[in-house]
């Protein structure tokens, strides 16, 4: 890739993972049974008392109609609300109890992948779900969520998403989500409960994941401790996405 074209593709990433997050969402509030409403600055998914509100800004500028309309829908959830700008455009801080925090937004350019050092495999059967969801809801301290809604069967069935564990020792020890939308890749929920830790499940699970994406430019977003890791898989920081949620 030329530097000209990495450039170019950096300064597109923002608005790659917007668009991606958008589908993710979209097709996680579906297979919820939730409502999903689509403006053109923004898109949320109106959940229950436990997966709340998400948020997922579209575009570096709303209009005065858009951000009155997300405050209606913030003001009326009955669950959590979350909100995520991968433009660090838009300010969301009076819609309520709310902490924010920043966290880079990464894209990885099309190249091979190596193979992992533990069995990685694409979920297909219910038992697999149910073993993913449990590493994501313990990994991300989600324990509001009861089994069967963090990911519903109908997630599986969703045009573009595959869910993915990682195997150590005969136990599932990792799990992430990906999303093939629009010529571009992204990865979700990417998760290894404590116990696994330190022993390479991270790396494995996103090599094993990366594979069927590798033709395709990746992007994500990054945790700090996550960030490193990334690095070493190709990723490069892009720009800071800044993220809201309600502290209760």
């Amino acid at each position: 890739m030329s530097i000209e074209t990495s450039i170019t593709g950096l300064a597109e990433a923002p608005l790659r993972q917007a668009r991606n997050s958008a589908a993710f969402w979209a097709a996680t509030g579906r297979s919820r049974g939730h409502e999903v409403i689509r403006r053109r600055g923004f898109l949320a998914v109106d959940g229950d008392e436990r997966a709340g509100l998400r948020v997922l800004i579209q575009e570096p500028g709303l209009t005065d109609g858009e951000l009155a309309e997300i405050t209606e829908l913030a003001a009326r959830a009955t669950g959590p609300v979350e909100a995520e700008d991968p433009f660090s455009a838009t300010d969301l801080n009076h819609l309520g109890d709310m902490r924010s925090w920043r966290m880079p937004v990464m894209l990885r350019p099309p190249a091979p992948v190596a193979e992992p050092a533990m069995e990685v495999v694409r979920v297909r059967e219910d038992a697999d779900l149910r073993a993913a969801e449990r590493v994501v809801i313990e990994a991300f301290e989600l324990a509001r969520f009861r089994p069967g809604e963090m990911f519903p069967t109908a997630i599986l069935d969703q045009p573009g998403v595959e869910v993915f564990i990682a195997r150590l020792d005969g136990e599932v020890a990792g799990a992430c989500v990906t999303v093939a939308d629009n010529g571009f890749g992204s990865h979700y929920w990417v998760g290894t409960p404590d116990a696994f830790r330190s022993r390479g499940v991270g790396r494995a699970v996103m090599l094993g994941s990366l594979a069927p994406l590798a033709g395709l430019p990746v992007t994500l977003t990054a945790s700090r401790l996550g960030k490193p890791l990334y690095e070493s898989l190709g990723f490069t920081a892009a720009a800071e996405s800044t993220w809201w949620a309600s502290r209760s």
